[in-house]
């Protein structure tokens, strides 16, 4: 018995110190200051103190630790574990320059360092009384689709950990809101005469755009078996000729599209999600526009004259009908055909700049590329290797052999065709006129890479399409809105406007 209490008494005491010890050591690594200590943010501490979870109501500080990491029970001591040690890996082996906050700060991102089990634990009621219409609308659907790998509580409450400057949740009422302080207000559209580039102007506002005349021709429509990273709805190459017709130089600028939508509201925006309404006898010609969005569509990038997004494939297609209203002419959306030989602007490659896609390639070979190759790509095109994840102004590249801005990168584009892998395959041998792609379908083309793309999807003959139910997957409202996509950021349109070749100048309607 002296022998077994020598042994256990030593052993206990050590276990009480490790428990105790241990104790004490959890606590101390998860105190707000020790996560700074190590976090190698330099703006995360300031964000969290201008935040809604530090001056509280009830005067409860919410920590780094009650968000960052799981509940106690539920992965807790592992998930610890792993933060920690990521973090003192990147304290010691770089430096904060070296990393993209604004990127770090994306929702995508953000999903991966908050945990829906802590909100929850946190927030157990998601319906107290002093709760608006509008949220409990957002709760309850959040509660019926339990997927929370698709709809996390950040979607709507992304600031509520660190502030974050401008940011909405919930119906944005104000946005859109312009300054009366203006420049020259354009009381007649641009008058065309001929087959050359004009400028357009937008009446009753100060704005207007540079319309590109786009020669006829023919051209090889698609990708040969030989080019790199090509994928099968890309052929096979088919010859394809095309009318003239008149291009915007730019992607459709905020600038332009806040008109549409200022205007537009003047006569009668509805208050619901739809944006329909009930028209008098003598509205029958009105345009209704979008209804106020959800959040903040320029995901506070900014407006001006980067391109605009977040607006549905509808909205584009009702913009384009309001432009060809005010301005008597035939603007809409490009076809798939139309776009590509635009793009191209008579070259054949991959790109309508010299360059291998494989070496621009980065992320999926680790290319390392030449000063010289970088400066060819970065000169034409945003894209992910060269864009802090987000839209940039039209100026920061060069033209292409058209005269025509960020084609193949920036934001993709809205095209009028219905997309199918076999497009090309469906049409006939020989030369095609003016394809407009399948007759019916259910989603549309998306042409043109983005700030989010590699170098293999900013390629010429690159094809993608609309997603309309995954990009409104975390749309609360109900009835999801036609208006604007709460899931996609990085899509935008181009416009055409058709030239009557018999009249020598713009189709007039």
């Amino acid at each position: 018995m002296k022998r077994f209490l020598l042994w256990f008494l030593p052993g206990l005491i050590v276990g009480a110190l490790i428990i105790l010890g241990g104790g004490k050591a959890l606590h101390m690594t998860s105190t707000n200051e020790y996560c700074i200590s190590c976090h190698i943010h330099p703006l995360a501490d300031a964000a969290w103190k201008k935040s809604v979870h530090y001056d509280t109501r009830s005067g409860y500080r919410i920590g780094c630790v009650e968000c960052h990491l799981p509940p106690t029970g539920r992965g807790y001591f592992m998930s610890k574990a792993k933060t920690g040690l990521r973090d003192l890996w990147s304290k010691w082996t770089k430096s904060p320059s070296s990393f993209n906050w604004d990127d770090k700060g994306r929702l995508e991102v953000a999903r991966g360092y908050v945990y829906e089990s802590s909100c929850i634990n946190c927030h157990s009621n998601l319906f107290p009384a002093k709760l608006s219409k509008a949220g409990e609308d957002a709760h309850l659907y959040y509660t019926q689709t339990k997927k929370t790998d698709e709809l996390n509580c950040i979607n709507c409450h992304l600031n509520a950990g660190h502030f974050i400057e401008g940011y909405t949740h919930g119906s944005n009422s104000t946005f859109g809101n312009t300054s009366s302080a203006a420049k020259e207000i354009f009381t007649q559209p641009a008058k065309v005469d001929g087959f050359k580039n004009f400028t357009e102007r937008i009446p009753k506002s100060a704005i207007s755009f540079n319309m590109v005349a786009i020669p006829g021709g023919t051209f090889k429509m698609g990708s040969p078996a030989t080019e790199p990273f090509r994928k099968e709805d890309e052929g096979p190459v088919r010859e394809v000729e095309l009318s003239p017709f008149f291009m915007a130089e730019i992607e459709v600028s905020w600038d332009e599209y806040l008109a549409f939508y200022v205007q537009t509201a003047a006569e009668g925006r509805s208050t619901d999600t739809e944006g329909l309404r009930t028209k008098k006898a003598s509205e029958t010609d009105a345009i209704s526009g979008a209804t106020p969005p959800y959040g903040q569509p320029d995901q506070g990038w900014g407006l001006g004259k980067r391109p605009a997004i977040s607006f549905s494939f509808h909205a584009a297609e009702t913009y384009c009908k309001w432009l060809s209203k005010v301005t008597g002419k035939t603007y809409r959306l490009p076809t798939e055909a139309e776009w590509e030989y635009a793009c191209r602007g008579g070259t054949l490659g991959p790109y309508f700049f010299p360059g291998n896609p494989k070496k621009f390639e980065k992320t999926g070979l680790k290319a390392k590329l030449s000063k010289n190759d970088t400066t060819i790509i970065n000169t034409y095109i945003i894209y992910k290797g060269n864009s802090p994840t987000k839209t940039q102004l039209p100026d920061r590249v060069r033209p292409n052999p058209f005269g025509l801005r960020n084609m193949a990168g920036n934001v993709a584009e809205f095209c009028s065709d219905w997309y199918q892998p076999d497009t090309y395959s469906l049409y006939p041998r020989g030369i095609v006129k003016d394809p407009k792609g399948p007759q019916q379908g259910t989603e549309h083309v998306v042409r043109g890479g983005s700030f989010l793309s590699p170098a293999s999807g900013v390629r010429s003959s690159a094809r993608d399409y609309t997603r309309t139910a995954s990009w409104l997957k975390t749309d609360p409202q109900m009835p999801k809105s036609i208006w604007w996509y709460s899931d996609c950021f990085n899509v935008g349109l181009r416009v055409v406007c058709e030239f009557d070749e018999k009249a020598g100048n713009a189709e007039v309607k």
